[in-house]
C-alpha cells in the first residue's frame, strides 16, 4: 500500500470534517465536525496500529495547524523576563501528563480557557517516555488534539522535559549514551517540541574539590547537546532550553553553583555557536525531590521548599544572564496553599507531574486497580525493599503500569473518566490561580510570534514500514 492510500484510509472517517491536498496538505473543512470526532482520531493516534497511529498523528498536527493552533517556544517570553519587559509575578506551570494525557489536556485548555491562562507548558520527560509508552508524537498529537477538541487557538508549549543522560549508561559507553540524547532531541523537535529541558547535572562531581571541576562536565555537554538543538530546530523558532546545575533530591543548590555552571556554559556554548542564544532558564534544588517522600501509611512527608534560594537565584539569574528566572522541580505533592509562594519568589517555571497521577489511581475502579496492582507485583517486584509497606511499594512503581494498561485507562467508563476530568480541572484551575497565571494571554500574545511549523509527513512515518515510499512527495 501507497503512502497516500494508507493516507486516505486512515482519514475516510472524517472526511466530513478534513479534506487532503497535493502534498499533501489537511484543510478543516468543518470544525465542528473534526470537534465532534477528533476522540477517534486521538485514539487512533494513541492506540493505533502502525502506520495508521503515526498518520493519525500527523492529521492531527496537521488540522491543528490549519485551526491556527501550533507549537511554539516561550523563549521569546522568558526573554522578556530577563530583560524586565514583562511580569515578573507569576510562574509558568510546566504539567507532565503521564496518564491519559489527552484527555488530561482535555481538562487543562477547559481551566486555563476559564482562566485565560496561556502561559502554560505540557511537558514529559525522557524517562516518562520510556514507562507510560508515550513517544514524543504520540504526546504532541494528544495534547493537539485536546486543544481541538476545547476550542483553544494560539501557540501549545509542548516541552521535553528533563531529557537527562544517564549516569550509568554513560559510564558503560559515553558515546552511545549522548548519542540516545542527541537521538532523542531530534525526535523530539521534529514532533513539535520547541521547549527542551537538557539534564546532564547527574554528571556533576561533587568530589572533585572546586565547584569548576565539579561542574564540568556538565555545563560543557549541556553546551554540546544545546548546539544539537540550534541545529536542528526549525526556521523561525528559537527553541527555549534549560539548563540544571544540581540534581532534584540533592543538597540545595548555591548562587556559586549557578554562576560557575552559566559562566562555564556560556564560555562553552559561545565557542561551538558564537552568537546563538544560549539557555532561557535554569533549574535548580531546594529541597525537594521527585514524586515526593512516601509513609508507610501511603501519606506524603511534608517538605520545605527554600523559598528563599527559590527567589534569590531566580534573581541572579535573571540579572546577571538574562534568563527568565530559576525553575522549580517535584513540586506537585506540595501543600495546595504553597504554591503561591513560587510567583512571590518569581520562579519563571515549576514541574507538576505525580499528584495528576495520583488522581487517576485515587479514582480507579477497584478491579482495575487489582489488576494493575498484580502486574506490578509480578514484573516490579525487585523494587520492593525489605521495610517497604504495600501503600509505599505500589506508590513508588504503579507510573510502570501505565504504559502496559495504556488501553485498559483509555477504555475507562465515561462516568469515571468524567469524575477524574472533572477532579483534574479543578486542581489546574487552582494551580493556575495560585500560581498566578490568569490572564497570561496578554504576555503570551505580546511576546510569542505566529511562527507555523507544518509537519513533516516523513518525520511522522520513520520506523513504520512506510517511510521509504514518501519520497515522491513534497512537504
Amino acid at each position: 500500500m501507497s503512502v497516500q492510500q494508507a493516507l486516505q484510509r486512515v482519514a475516510e472517517p472524517f472526511r466530513d470534517a478534513l479534506s487532503l491536498g497535493a502534498g499533501p496538505s489537511v484543510r478543516v473543512k468543518d470544525r465542528g465536525a473534526l470537534t465532534g470526532q477528533i476522540d477517534r482520531l486521538a485514539r487512533v493516534a494513541a492506540l493505533g496500529a502502525q502506520p495508521d497511529a503515526s498518520l493519525a498523528r500527523w492529521l492531527i498536527r496537521s488540522a491543528a495547524a490549519d485551526l491556527g493552533i501550533y507549537p511554539a517556544s516561550i523563549d521569546p517570553l522568558y526573554r522578556a523576563r530577563g530583560r524586565g519587559d514583562t511580569r515578573i509575578d507569576f510562574t509558568v506551570p510546566a504539567m507532565n501528563l503521564r496518564a491519559l494525557a489527552y484527555h488530561s489536556a482535555r481538562a487543562v485548555f477547559r481551566a486555563a480557557r476559564a482562566e485565560q491562562a496561556k502561559a502554560i507548558i505540557f511537558e514529559i520527560a525522557r524517562s516518562e517516555m520510556g514507562y507510560t509508552a508515550q513517544r514524543p508524537t504520540e504526546y504532541s498529537s494528544s495534547v493537539l488534539a485536546a486543544a481541538i477538541a476545547e476550542g483553544h487557538t494560539g501557540p501549545v508549549f509542548i516541552q521535553g522535559d528533563h531529557f537527562q543522560v544517564s549516569p550509568k549508561r554513560f559510564a558503560d559507553n559515553a558515546v552511545k549514551e549522548v548519542e540516545a540524547v542527541r537521538r532523542l532531541i531530534g525526535d523530539a523537535l521534529e514532533a513539535g517540541f520547541f521547549n527542551i529541558d537538557i539534564d546532564t547535572s547527574t554528571l556533576v562531581d561533587l568530589g572533585q574539590k572546586t565547584l569548576p571541576a565539579q561542574q564540568a562536565l556538565n555545563f560543557n555537554l549541556c553546551a554540546e547537546l544545546s548546539l544539537e538543538v540550534r541545529r536542528l530546530e526549525p526556521k523561525g523558532v528559537t527553541v527555549s532550553i534549560g539548563g540544571e546545575i544540581g540534581e532534584v533530591g540533592g543538597r540545595n543548590s548555591t548562587e556559586e553553583e549557578l554562576r560557575t555552571f552559566m559562566d562555564g556554559f556560556q564560555r562553552a556554548f559561545s565557542q561551538l555557536r558564537p552568537g546563538s542564544p544560549g539557555l532561557s532558564k535554569i533549574s535548580i534544588q531546594t529541597g525537594t525531590s521527585h514524586g515526593g517522600v512516601v509513609l508507610p501509611d501511603g501519606s506524603i512527608a511534608q517538605v520545605k521548599v527554600d523559598f528563599d534560594t527559590l527567589r534569590k537565584l531566580s534573581d541572579v539569574a535573571r540579572k546577571s544572564y538574562g534568563l527568565g528566572g530559576a525553575v522549580q522541580h517535584g513540586a506537585s505533592t506540595l501543600p495546595e496553599r504553597a504554591f503561591t509562594r513560587f510567583a512571590e519568589a518569581t520562579a519563571c517555571e515549576v514541574h507538576l507531574a505525580t499528584n495528576f497521577q495520583t488522581m487517576v489511581f485515587d479514582r480507579l475502579p477497584d478491579d482495575v486497580r487489582r489488576e494493575m496492582y498484580a502486574y506490578l507485583d509480578k514484573n516490579f517486584a525487585g523494587e520492593r525493599k525489605g521495610d517497604m509497606t504495600d501503600e509505599q511499594f505500589y506508590y513508588k512503581v504503579r507510573k510502570n503500569a501505565i504504559g502496559p494498561f495504556k488501553q485498559t485507562l483509555w477504555d475507562l467508563p465515561t462516568a469515571v473518566l468524567g469524575k477524574v476530568g472533572q477532579a483534574w480541572e479543578e486542581q489546574f484551575r487552582l494551580l493556575f490561580q495560585r500560581l498566578g497565571v490568569v490572564g497570561t494571554q496578554a504576555e503570551v500574545g505580546r511576546h510569542i510570534p505566529k511562527t507555523v511549523v507544518r509537519p513533516s509527513l516523513g518525520d511522522y512515518l520513520k520506523g513504520t514500514g512506510l517511510e521509504t515510499d514518501v519520497r515522491d512527495l513534497a512537504d
